[in-house]
């Protein structure tokens, strides 16, 4: 697609989401539904570790989470992506192979952005290359606030041509874009280039994923779907990490984008404390009582 015209961007009416988000909150889920929920929304995680202190062996107890989620419980759906850095996807691509759990890596000079577009397209490529399904690409806020949007497209069409048969996820970094006209905008630069997710945050910053910001950027994947037919993804990350916050972002998925967004392909949920939180609420629902945390691993 061709740079969007910017001059057509919807304003954000910032009370009116604040409504809508009051009104998703408030919505009461029956016992059966909250069930399914719970299973939807595991199913959804990209479990994630992405700490300078990251080892071979941290990574190898993360892959092993993701493929033993609580082994006494049947029935558990596998988690959607395991997340981590270019230098580790090639264990992880061994640790999980055959499990249907997809390898995503975070690239674009993860966190800040703050690098060459060279030095990006070899970071991607390496990750591609490595084995990488999905790349979790970080825009370049300091260019975005100071209204220089073709550079951000550009570099976002750039990564996306390098990273081939696998999907670009594109992080906005939604807490330092100020407003969320800003994240309108962001969102709608995104999608015109090549992202098949938008995504809200690395998880490094405060505020990360909230409900407004999601909202406002399901309503662009929702105008560009009308526009176009093509379905774009959507990754909340960072913040959401009970099992009640992502029931409420799941209803707030299906009332505004629909059943055909409700699976993994189409949403996920970058929180990896999330998982003991919803295991914990199933592990309660099978047996009728809580399960300590320390039951569940931290990795």
């Amino acid at each position: 697609m061709s740079f969007p015209d910017l001059t057509k961007t919807i304003k954000i009416d910032k009370l009116g989401v604040d409504e809508r988000i009051d009104r998703f909150c408030k919505r009461s889920i029956k016992n059966d539904a909250k069930k399914y929920g719970l299973h939807l929304a595991l199913s959804m995680i990209d479990l994630t570790t992405l700490e300078g202190k990251d080892t071979p062996e941290k990574v190898r107890r993360l892959c092993y989470k993701a493929r033993h989620l609580h082994d006494s419980l049947p029935g558990l759906p596998s988690v959607a992506a395991v997340c981590v850095y270019p230098t580790f996807v090639a264990i992880a691509k061994k640790e999980l192979k055959g499990s249907g759990i997809n390898i995503a890596s975070v690239s674009t000079a993860f966190p800040s952005g703050q690098s060459t577009l060279e030095v990006k397209l070899s970071d991607t490529k390496f990750a591609v290359d490595q084995g990488a399904d999905e790349v979790d690409m970080v825009i370049s806020r300091g260019k975005f606030l100071a209204g220089e949007y073709n550079f951000v497209y550009d570099e976002i069409a750039a990564v996306k041509e390098v990273c081939g048969k696998a999907h670009l996820k594109v992080i906005l970094e939604t807490g330092e874009l100020d407003t969320l006209d800003n994240v309108r905008k962001a969102s709608d630069i995104a999608i015109y280039a090549g992202a098949d997710f938008i995504k809200t945050s690395t998880g490094k910053i405060s505020p990360a994923a909230t409900m407004p910001v999601t909202f406002v950027m399901l309503n662009a994947i929702k105008d560009y779907y009308k526009k176009t037919g093509i379905k774009i993804g959507m990754k909340p990350a960072g913040g959401i990490a009970t099992s009640k916050m992502a029931l409420q972002y799941l209803v707030m998925l299906n009332e505004t984008l629909g059943d055909d967004w409700m699976n993994k392909d189409l949403f996920r949920f970058g929180a990896s404390s999330l998982a003991n939180d919803i295991l914990m609420q199933l592990v309660k629902q099978e047996s009728g009582h809580y399960q300590s945390l320390d039951y569940f691993s931290n990795d």
